[in-house]
C-alpha cells in the first residue's frame, strides 16, 4: 500500500507506523494498492489491480523520538542546536479487497 510518499508491506491484522494521516482514533479508512500478491508467488501491479484497496483502523497518533541537528563550524564560535519530533499514526489493517 502508499500513503504518506512510502511504500508498506502489509497482511491482515498487521500493525504499521505511517506518516500522519487525517482522522480520529478508532475511524476506518482505506488507502490504495500498489502491488496485490494472494500466494505470495504471482504479483499483480497497475491496470490488474485499479479498484484494490486497503482498509485500517487508526488506534493512535504518536510522536517519534527526537532527532537533535547539531551545526557547527570550527573556530568560529558558531553552535546551533535544533530538534525534531515527526507525527506518526498507528494503523491495523482489517481488510485487504483485491479489484
Amino acid at each position: 500500500m502508499r500513503t504518506g510518499g512510502k511504500q508498506y508491506k502489509v497482511a491482515k491484522n498487521d500493525r504499521i507506523e505511517v506518516e500522519l494521516v487525517e482522522g480520529k482514533e478508532g475511524a476506518s479508512i482505506e488507502m490504495d494498492i500498489v502491488a496485490f500478491s494472494t500466494d505470495g508467488s504471482k504479483l499483480a501491479l497497475g491496470k490488474d489491480i485499479s479498484g484494490a484497496k486497503v482498509s485500517a483502523k487508526v488506534v493512535s497518533h504518536i510522536r517519534n523520538d527526537k532527532v537533535v541537528v547539531f551545526k557547527k563550524k570550527r573556530r568560529q564560535n558558531y553552535r546551533r542546536t535544533a530538534g525534531h519530533r515527526q507525527n506518526k499514526t498507528v494503523l491495523e489493517i482489517t481488510d485487504i479487497k483485491a479489484a
